[in-house]
C-alpha cells in the first residue's frame, strides 16, 4: 500500500483530522500524519487523540519553509482573529486595538502555490477586507488549494455561528469532544469555536485523494418525460 504523507499545520486539536483514517481506509493507502502545534498542552492533547500521528511543538510557520517538500498533501490553517470581522468590528468599537492583518497567511499560500508539488489547503476565516488572493469560500471560511472543492463540505449545521448560554457544551457535542481537558492559558471556547468541522475536513481529503464522488443531480428533460443524471 502507498504511504500518503501529509502535514498538519497548526494543528490544535485536530478537528480536521477527525476522520482522515475513514479517508485512507476508502483510498487504500496508509496515512502518516505530522501535526505541527506551538501550544505544548494541545500539543498534548493532540497525541492521545491520535497517537499514531508525529506531534511536533514548534513554530508552524517556519517548519513549513523547511519541510514543505518532504510531504504528499499539506493542510494549513493559519492563526485568524487578525483577519476576522469580529476583530475589525471590535477595532472600529473600541473593545480591541488596532492591528496589522497577519500576513504569514499570503506568505504561506504563495509558497505552496509556486513551491510546493503536492496538493494543499490552506484555511482561515472569511475576513473584513477583500481577499488578497482567490480562495474558494465555504460556509464562513476560505480555503485556497490548487484542486476544485465540492460545493458542499458538510452537511452538519455548524454550531460555532452561534453564541448561546450552553455554547461550549454545544462544541464539545458538534466535534466529540472535551474541550475541558485544555488546561492551557488559551480560553476554550476560543479553541472550540476555531477547530474546524470534522466532516468538512474529511471531505477535503477524499476530494485530494481522488475518492470523492460528486453527488449526481437529477434534472427533468426539456424535451420528454425522461430523468438525465448530471
Amino acid at each position: 500500500m502507498k504511504t500518503y504523507k501529509v502535514l498538519n499545520l497548526y494543528a490544535c486539536l485536530g478537528g480536521n483530522r477527525y476522520k482522515w483514517d475513514e479517508s485512507a481506509k476508502e483510498a487504500g493507502v496508509i496515512l502518516e500524519v505530522t501535526a505541527v502545534e506551538l501550544d505544548p498542552e494541545l500539543a498534548r492533547l493532540y497525541k492521545e487523540r491520535f497517537p499514531n500521528d508525529i506531534v511536533i511543538v514548534a513554530d508552524a510557520h517556519q517548519y513549513l519553509l523547511d519541510h514543505y517538500k518532504e510531504f504528499d498533501f499539506i493542510w494549513s490553517s493559519p492563526p485568524c482573529p487578525s483577519h476576522s470581522k469580529a476583530r475589525f468590528w471590535g477595532s472600529k468599537g473600541g473593545q480591541c486595538d488596532v492591528v496589522y492583518p497577519d500576513m504569514m497567511l499570503y506568505q504561506e499560500i504563495i509558497l505552496l502555490s509556486k513551491f510546493f508539488k503536492g496538493r494543499y489547503v490552506v484555511e482561515n476565516v472569511n475576513p473584513y477586507y477583500e481577499p488578497l488572493i482567490e480562495a474558494q469560500k465555504r460556509g464562513r471560511h476560505l480555503y485556497w488549494t490548487n484542486f476544485q472543492l465540492p460545493d458542499i463540505l458538510s452537511k452538519r449545521f455548524d454550531v460555532a455561528t452561534e453564541r448561546k448560554k450552553n455554547e461550549l457544551n454545544n462544541l464539545c457535542d458538534f466535534h466529540d469532544y472535551d474541550f475541558r481537558l485544555y488546561k492551557g492559558d488559551q480560553p476554550i471556547v476560543k479553541i472550540a469555536r476555531n477547530l474546524v468541522d470534522y466532516e468538512a475536513g474529511k471531505t477535503i481529503l477524499d476530494t485530494a485523494l481522488g475518492i470523492y464522488n460528486q453527488p449526481k443531480r437529477v434534472i427533468q428533460s426539456l424535451f420528454d418525460e425522461s430523468t438525465i443524471e448530471i
